[in-house]
């Protein structure tokens, strides 16, 4: 699929039909993030794939109790994902790469002008994102926050020094009327271009 092709696809899907996903496309798809930059070269993402069923249902039930709940007049979402991909970073990767001798600036490491782990991150998030479309499959994000965040790190064993950026769900697209009838892209308008880009000057 061409680029042109595969973007206006993108959309926020929130329910999935009782397809499987084979192993193969799941590995091709997060086999992308090899692929995503990385300040300096880090390396520092991290990804978590879930597909068995007693790890989808653990983290939909860590959601759920944490706060994070289905509307019933909306189809399930985290519930009926056969794909669960938690997107990770580790910032100390960041760290260790700046403090090599290469890196550094007047003999110490660089004042982060923003924390690239996490940028970094998005840039891998995005790739997910655009390799299930390219995969014919569809997919959809959630942060996992809170007591949410510490009870999936305890229940997969996730190390201290890794954070949990986002949760990013992959499947086969099902209709999910409920949950377009009140997203954000249906309630909001998507700013004009001349509102997000600017040429030469501000």
């Amino acid at each position: 699929m061409q680029f042109r092709e595969l973007l206006p696809r993108r959309r926020m899907v929130r329910h999935y039909a009782p397809t499987p996903v084979s192993r193969e496309q799941v590995e091709r798809i997060v086999g992308t993030v090899r692929r995503a930059p990385s300040a300096g070269y880090s390396q520092g993402q991290r990804l978590l794939v879930v597909t068995e069923g007693a790890g989808r249902g653990e983290i939909a039930r860590i959601m759920s109790d944490s706060g994070w709940i289905t509307p019933e007049d909306r189809e399930p979402w985290l519930e009926s994902a056969p794909v669960h991909v938690l997107v990770l970073t580790r910032e100390d990767d960041y760290h260790e790469r700046y403090r090599r001798d290469d890196k550094l600036v007047a003999g110490a490491e660089i004042e982060w002008p923003v924390p690239f782990w996490f940028v970094d991150a998005g840039a891998a998030l995005m790739l997910l994102l655009l390799a299930a479309i390219d995969e014919g499959l569809a997919a959809g994000l959630t942060g996992v926050e809170g007591e949410a965040a510490d009870k999936v790190r305890a229940a997969f064993g996730i190390p201290g020094d890794v954070t949990i950026v986002a949760l990013v769900t992959m499947g086969a697209p099902a209709p999910d009327p409920g949950w377009s009838a009140v997203t954000s892209r249906r309630t909001q308008p998507r700013r004009p271009p001349d509102d997000v880009v600017r040429w030469e000057r501000w």
